[in-house]
């Protein structure tokens, strides 16, 4: 992004922590009180401008106003930021961040013209060449294979690996890291939590969510205040796969297809289906929102200790619906 603010950015893409990285550098261009965050479930459009154009009221000082999820947008709303976007309030950035999101979609084109898109994907093919540059961030030498080997230990979850990928670098201390030393220091888990813990919420099954969770922050040796977050961030894009994935299946679209739009393997995309329809549209929305609340609260929003916050949102995203 340029020095000079322009009056939106569109930050999406099926890589979160690069996402994530490029959202917090322009929050923190911005007084902590000068921002301004919604929820794409809830603000359509319309709202968004609304809160572009209020924010104006409060005179000399930059603004900024974050919608996240913007993926669950339709027309209406783009064509509300396009109208927007010919004559932006002065002082006010709108940053729309957003998961898998193409660059020509309406949204898109709506921002091109007088802000910016910035969309990076990454293809399941190309996870080692991730993994690499995820390395390079962190002015880390790495061998090939360690992140092929990295990759097979740990899986696909982007999360998961920007985790041990800092473990990593920081054990190193500027040496190259090899295979062995991947070897050596990951525990082997893909195919296991996270995904213990998205096949128990699958289920909802609390107890099985609040174990799996146990086990994640136990095996990892790092403090909480690492290792939740992490949990949170991985746990957070799963519900954003299964969000899209109801869309899809209500649309008809097969399993098979749907994982070629998510970019995931056929058989994920299968467990993915079954888990949905023990949900709700509604309910994944509200888990998004729930996890977007305790992200808040882990970064200083609550006093409660950080285990509390994550059992507590933990229960209420999985928890068995009430009789009607």
């Amino acid at each position: 992004m340029a020095d000079e603010l322009k009056p939106a950015y569109l930050i999406a893409g099926s890589d979160r922590p690069k996402v994530d990285r490029a959202v917090a550098r322009l929050r923190g261009r911005f007084d902590a009180d000068a921002v301004e965050v919604h929820d794409a479930a809830e603000a359509t459009g319309d709202d968004a401008v609304a809160a572009c154009n209020s924010l104006g009221l409060f005179g000399a000082g930059s603004r900024l106003v974050v919608i996240d999820n913007v993926e669950v947008w339709k027309a209406p709303d783009a064509k509300a930021i396009g109208a927007y976007l010919r004559s932006p309030t002065p002082g006010t950035t709108l940053a729309l961040v957003g998961g898998e999101l193409r660059k020509d979609a309406p949204l898109a084109k709506a921002v091109a013209g007088a802000g910016e898109v910035l969309v990076w994907d990454v293809q399941t093919k190309a996870i080692h060449r991730w993994i690499a540059d995820q390395f390079k961030l962190h002015a880390t030498p790495v061998e090939p294979e360690a992140c092929r080997r990295l990759s097979d230990l740990v899986g696909d979850d982007l999360y998961e690996l920007a985790g041990e990928v800092e473990k990593l670098a920081t054990w190193a201390r500027g040496d190259e890291v090899t295979d062995a030393d991947v070897e050596a220091l990951v525990a082997a888990r893909a195919g296991s939590p996270p995904w213990n813990l998205t096949d128990a919420w699958g289920a909802r099954d609390v107890g099985g969510v609040l174990g799996a969770a146990e086990r994640m922050l136990d095996r990892t040796g790092d403090p909480p205040s690492r290792t939740i977050p992490r949990l949170v961030g991985s746990l957070t894009n799963h519900l954003r796969r299964a969000r899209a994935a109801h869309r899809f299946e209500a649309e008809g679209v097969s399993p098979a297809d749907a994982a070629a739009r998510l970019g995931m393997k056929p058989y994920p995309v299968q467990k993915l289906y079954g888990q949905i329809r023990n949900y709700s549209a509604g309910e994944l929305d509200a888990a998004l929102i729930r996890l977007a609340q305790l992200d808040h609260a882990l970064k200083g929003g609550s006093r409660l200790t950080g285990e509390l916050e994550l059992e507590r949102a933990l229960v209420e995203i999985t928890q068995p619906r009430a009789p009607a």
